[in-house]
């Protein structure tokens, strides 16, 4: 299988949305029912992803089977952490944003990682506490929790970062 990652384009969107169709599948499944909830992430946030430069497909064999956002510092909703602290709050940092996969693309998630980790040692990512896929592969990665952050809506996440 060749796997590549690259910048996402308008013309990726139909397929990006199916692939969130897909993670939030995934989410349920698992018993995560509160997190990617009421429409979200919309078409309009993955096209302003993809507007800022920041979005990201996964293709296997030329066939999108992941997106991520990748973001660079700062993340207004990570500037107050509660119930602890990051283990580097001084340097500029990039952000992991809406993994999301289908559920028989195995990898993407290490795939997604080492990428971020050749632009940048400094990461950050949060996700809900009800995603124990997610929480699981963060940690496996090697993140270490740092707190809960809440974000505009309120909502609580648990964050980590990768250590320097």
């Amino acid at each position: 299988m060749d796997r590549l990652i690259r910048k996402a384009t308008t013309s990726d969107v139909p397929a990006i949305m199916d692939v969130l169709a897909a993670a939030k599948g995934i989410m349920r499944a698992s018993g995560n029912l509160n997190q990617w909830i009421n429409g979200y992430p919309s078409e309009t946030v993955i096209r302003n992803d993809i507007g800022n430069g920041n979005g990201f497909v996964v293709e296997d064999d030329g066939k999108v089977t992941g997106y991520f956002a990748f973001i660079a510092s700062p993340e207004p909703t990570y500037a107050e952490i509660f119930d602890g602290a990051w283990l580097e709050d001084s340097l500029p940092y990039h952000v992991i944003h809406r993994i999301g996969s289908y559920p028989d693309a195995h990898g993407i998630f290490r795939s997604i990682m080492d990428w971020c980790v050749s632009k940048d040692r400094n990461l950050r990512i949060d996700t809900h506490r009800d995603n124990s896929i997610m929480r699981h592969n963060i940690l496996k990665y090697g993140f270490r929790y740092c707190g809960i952050i809440f974000l505009e809506s309120g909502d609580e996440r648990l964050a980590y970062q990768l250590p320097c």
